[in-house]
């Protein structure tokens, strides 16, 4: 069986994507979870590197064969399992620009609006390079909805993708982001698909804060709300 390494749920954008289209697919794998470190970014090297060799997550394990960069992963599992791109020639190639640009660009939206599940925010600003992102962002999920009639970025089906940008729709709910109508219907559909619920639920229960991520959440915006668990209580449901 697969072994995927992720970090927190609340925060590790780059975890969700993997991890989404083996739920989707019902590809079996087990899942583990190494926490991020109190410090700056690479404190986590060390530790990360015990499974890793880039000493960054997420990294799938086959057997003894390590599967590093969320990219590669997913083109090492659409290698063993049918239906991870489209079918259709035109919609896969598509669907490889589009996933392409996400996992190398969008730089603003990445750090502007890093991902963090459970709070809502209020942005201080939106600045020239976030406004540009989400322009091209509504952009390119719009031409995928229309081009190949939906529901989903490459037609009917859910595939490698949406699992790129998975991440992208905690974001716009967590940040508000503004989209046009027919993109934020896309976004709300990959929320409420049954593995999205299941990470939002989990990723709300972590008891983890770690300081350097809760301080680029400072940095972008004021938090309205946080729906995280807080010591004591219960786990909370997905919704």
């Amino acid at each position: 069986m697969y072994r995927l390494h992720i970090a927190n749920k609340n925060y590790s954008s780059w975890s969700l994507r993997p991890w989404v289209l083996m739920r989707q697919f019902e590809i079996p794998f087990e899942e583990c979870l190494t926490p991020f470190e109190p410090g700056t970014p690479g404190t986590n090297w060390a530790t990360f590197r015990i499974f890793s060799p880039s000493g960054l997550v997420p990294c799938l394990e086959d057997g003894a064969r390590p599967v590093w960069d969320s990219l590669a992963i997913i083109e090492y599992l659409a290698e063993r399992h049918a239906g991870v791109w489209p079918a259709d020639d035109d919609a896969r190639a598509w669907a490889r620009c589009a996933s392409g640009e996400m996992h190398a660009g969008f730089s603003a939206l990445r750090g502007e609006c890093s991902m963090n599940c459970g709070v809502r925010v209020r942005l201080h600003e939106l600045s020239t390079g976030l406004a540009r992102d989400v322009a091209r962002l509504d952009e390119l999920w719009q031409q995928g909805l229309e081009r190949f009639d939906g529901p989903f970025l490459a037609g009917k089906a859910f595939t490698a993708v949406d699992a790129f940008f998975a991440p992208v729709a905690f974001r716009v709910q967590t940040f508000g982001l503004e989209l046009s109508e027919s993109s934020l219907a896309y976004a709300e559909r990959l929320l409420a698909l049954p593995a999205m619920q299941q990470w939002y639920a989990e990723a709300l229960a972590e008891p983890w804060r770690e300081a350097e991520h809760e301080a680029e959440l400072h940095r972008s915006g004021t938090v309205l709300e946080d729906r995280r668990l807080v010591t004591g209580e219960s786990p909370p449901s997905a919704g």
